[in-house]
């Protein structure tokens, strides 16, 4: 299995954790220190060695900062986890905050005392995030401490040791661009840039650049490494040469300088005391980089980082290798959702369903000679009022039966060498309420309107966003999530710049794949997400119009259960989305689906709904 079921949290060691970092601040002559979930790559996913926040507090989610005070210990997190937070953390130690409406920067200048003084690690904010405190702490005759050491690791003595995961190369067919090419296309960035130098600190920026693969943190094939390219074409990549093989390091050494990590601040001091400019992303980079620079005199020229646009906006190759990985995702879907079927309910639990999926796909995969390399993320696996959990992650301690007469969430995606997949369906067991399946309808109009959208260039995700909720606004109800995400090629399944949602700035450009998944959930009772992954297509004229259109092509195929949709809701437009999608669903993948029950559960799951 790549997912564990084991219990991770703990809450019971957080008051006494709480109480012995406090302790520290004193000595270091701070009122309070942050502890967010990041690492010092700045990563949504972690390695072991950096689970910092989960390790003070017990809150296991991917999105978070916790600020321990003398008096307070507030652990900020958005609407996604805000039930999770209130199962994992020992409330009479920590209580909740919310990292949307109110994250620490403005709850320090309404809530912290005159001259209150904040420590942080400068290796785990980024500059923008510096700013925001420095600002805050500023208004209240405050001050931001940088700490040479992080006082919680030294309180962690059991700490893992960093990874060492293999590194792979990414074959040029499912690349699309050769490694020498993309350096010197970004090497010409930063000429153009007049600077001397890029530092590239996300690890996902570099294994695309250098087309390689990780294996460091869980479920996202990037390996922790740095590298600086410089606007001469010259590469040096900062990695651990016990990652990789004979292959892979004289792939590397034709493309870059190999240096140890440990060798990266002096390297970077080192250019930098040359008055050379550099480029850094600070929205990416941790402050401590930016810092060295200006330290050691250099100039710092602060710029997206070159790569994420490129990055985000898929090849000709890498879109043909996501179709083909989407078939396959889509085969085990139906071959695992036609076994959950068969299934008596009350028969099933969470895990045993989380299981079969995974092992369905490792089945398909070896059918169809492209191996799962592994999950993209932990599957969310929630029956009944679980599912209203919008990141559950079921344990060995909340296991339970997926009963009749109740609703089954499962958001899942797999890791292929063509693609990244992610993808939630939400089935009936058994009969279900009407009213449940009024929402689970409200939210496919939100599916729909998204697929069928049509918007001109320069058009955001803030712009698209509004019509994924609509219907549900309507009715009174909302989610607390973005609507979508980007995600990579074979790289990381939550990917920026691009995304759906009510901050989404980033014009959405063509190549561009993001996920497509409203909801709606209702605490203690069901949990309701319908997602697919679409692609951003060119533009085209649309016949009577004014100006070209972009739109969406669906990469997702997979039947949505037609048991919970209410055809009198739906609009002709809607209806006629749903059966096409379903007769294409039903064309792609009857060739790919073996055995003549789960043929058959295909063709009636697929069949046109009417009213």
């Amino acid at each position: 299995m790549f997912q564990s079921f084991d219990v991770t949290s703990t809450p019971q060691f957080g008051k006494e954790r709480a109480t012995a970092l406090r302790a520290a601040f004193a000595p270091l002559g701070i009122d309070g220190f942050l502890v967010p979930r990041a690492d010092e790559f700045q990563g949504e996913y972690v390695p072991a060695t950096s689970e910092r926040l989960s390790w003070l507090t017990g809150f296991t989610g991917s999105a978070g900062v916790a600020l321990i005070t003398q008096r307070e210990a507030v652990v900020f997190v958005d609407g996604r986890y805000v039930t999770q937070l209130k199962e994992q953390v020992d409330g009479s130690v920590f209580t909740g905050g919310d990292l949307v409406g109110e994250p620490p920067h403005v709850w320090l200048e309404a809530h912290a005392p005159k001259g209150f003084r904040l420590g942080i690690d400068p290796w785990l904010h980024t500059a923008a995030e510096v700013r925001r405190l420095e600002k805050a702490l500023t208004a209240i005759g405050g001050a931001l401490v940088f700490l040479d050491h992080n006082p919680l690791d030294r309180l962690w003595t059991d700490r893992p040791v960093a990874p060492l995961g293999r590194v792979t190369i990414q074959p040029i067919e499912h690349a699309g661009q050769l490694a020498k090419d993309k350096i010197a296309a970004i090497a010409a960035t930063v000429e153009k840039a007049k600077a001397a130098a890029v530092v590239l600190t996300d690890p996902s920026s570099v294994a695309w650049t250098f087309n390689i693969r990780g294996s460091d943190v869980p479920h996202t094939p990037h390996p922790l490494a740095r590298a600086v390219i410089h606007a001469n074409g010259r590469a040096e990549l900062f990695l651990d040469k016990r990652k990789t093989g004979i292959e892979q390091e004289a792939y590397l050494t034709q493309l870059a300088d190999m240096l140890p990590p440990g060798d990266f601040d002096d390297r970077l001091a080192s250019l930098a005391a040359s008055g050379a400019a550099i480029m850094i992303d600070p929205d990416l980079a941790p402050f401590a980089i930016g810092e060295l620079v200006r330290s050691r005199g250099g100039a710092m020229i602060e710029a997206t980082d070159p790569v994420r646009l490129p990055r985000a906006r898929k090849n000709a190759a890498e879109i043909a290798g996501s179709l083909r990985a989407h078939l396959q995702d889509g085969a085990a879907m139906v071959e695992f959702l036609a076994w959950l079927d068969g299934t008596q309910p009350g028969s099933v639990t969470e895990i045993g369903a989380t299981k079969k999926l995974e092992a369905v796909r490792a089945a398909v995969g070896e059918r169809m000679q492209n191996p799962l390399k592994d999950i993209s993320f932990d599957t969310i696996a929630g029956a009944g009022s679980h599912a209203a959990i919008m990141h559950y992650r079921v344990t060995i301690d909340t296991d339970r039966p997926i009963e009749a007469g109740t609703m089954f969430l499962i958001d899942s995606g797999a890791q292929y060498i063509n693609g990244t997949t992610d993808i939630t369906r939400t089935v009936a067991i058994g009969a279900v309420p009407e009213e449940q399946k009024r929402f689970f309808t409200l939210v496919l109009k939100g599916m729909v309107a998204i697929s069928t959208a049509r918007f001109p260039k320069g058009s955001r995700g803030v712009d698209l966003d509004p019509l994924a909720r609509i219907a549900l606004w309507k009715a009174g109800a909302d989610y607390a999530h973005g609507t979508g995400h980007g995600v990579g090629s074979y790289l990381s399944v939550h990917e920026g710049p691009q995304r759906i949602a009510r901050l989404a700035t980033q014009e959405l450009l063509p190549g561009m794949i993001l996920s497509n998944e409203p909801g709606y959930y209702r605490p203690g009772a069901f949990g309701i997400r319908i997602e697919n992954l679409v692609v951003i297509r060119d533009a085209v004229e649309i016949a009577g119009g004014d100006l070209p259109m972009l739109g969406f092509d669906t990469l997702t195929h997979c039947p949505i259960d037609r048991r919970l949709v209410l055809p009198a809701l739906l609009s002709d437009e809607e209806l006629a989305w749903l059966n096409d999608y379903h007769a294409a669903t039903r064309e792609k993948l009857m060739p790919l689906i073996v055995g003549e029950e789960t043929r058959q559960w295909l063709k009636a799951a697929t069949e046109a709904v009417s009213r």
